[in-house]
């Protein structure tokens, strides 16, 4: 079976994604990913997931969000309205 391996460093971080691996048993899946995703102390928590309960999508789900441009900015928009504010004051 293969396994996505994830690990996370405690505190704010998330958890990302670090390899694959294939094992035979979730077991040894876990003690794969101990020795080669976190022998040098690389995260804190780790997660080993089998790759055939990774839920994708059919493209249908995510597609009526694709025209809403206006909830990715860079804050340019925000910093202006505050600068112009600051100056009215």
């Amino acid at each position: 079976m293969i396994y996505e391996v994830f690990l996370k460093r405690d505190g704010r971080d998330e958890f990302r994604h670090v390899g694959a691996l294939d094992a035979a048993d979730d077991e040894l899946a876990m003690l794969s990913a101990r020795e080669c995703y976190v022998r040098r102390g690389e995260g804190d928590r780790l997660w080993v997931i089998q790759r055939t309960h990774i839920l994708v999508d059919d493209g249908d789900l995510i597609a009526p969000n694709a025209d809403k441009p206006h909830r990715h900015h860079s804050g340019e928009a925000v910093a202006q309205r505050r600068r112009e504010a600051r100056e009215r004051a």
